[in-house]
């Protein structure tokens, strides 16, 4: 027997989105905790406006979605989660924001090291190459 499951956090929903040209794209979504959404791997935050706007919904109703060229959302079906469904993005996005301020840090210190000079003498940015976070 089908669950006549409603969406929600948790929930796996099969929409297709209608365009204005009405060109149809079918999409497979998610809806998680905003830290956990990654749109490219089908994660859907449930702060999203898409994911507020299907938020209730159950399989075979159209929502009206005006955004872009967008016009409305017909979902399909609504069934749980796979409970091995990987929410790690929010760790990966921090993995990425922590190399790129550890690289921001490196540049500015070249940049400083290059630029500053004083009477005593100026930085030498050799020692500065081998930059290594936390150091």
């Amino acid at each position: 027997m089908q669950e006549n499951l409603r969406v929600r956090v948790g929930r796996r929903v099969q929409v297709v989105l209608m365009h204005q040209d009405d060109s149809e794209e079918p999409l497979t979504l998610d809806i998680v905790a905003d830290g956990a959404a990654d749109f490219e791997q089908g994660l859907l935050g449930e702060g999203t406006p898409l994911a507020k706007a299907l938020a209730g919904r159950r399989g075979g109703e159209i929502v009206d979605y005006r955004v872009g060229d967008l016009r409305q959302v017909r979902v399909l079906t609504v069934t749980r989660s796979p409970a091995d469904l990987d929410l790690s993005s929010a760790a990966r996005r921090q993995e990425i924001i922590d190399k790129a301020v550890s690289e921001s840090d490196r540049t500015n210190a070249l940049n400083f090291a290059s630029s500053f000079s004083s009477k005593w003498g100026g930085y030498e940015p050799e020692g500065i190459e081998v930059w290594e976070q936390g150091e």
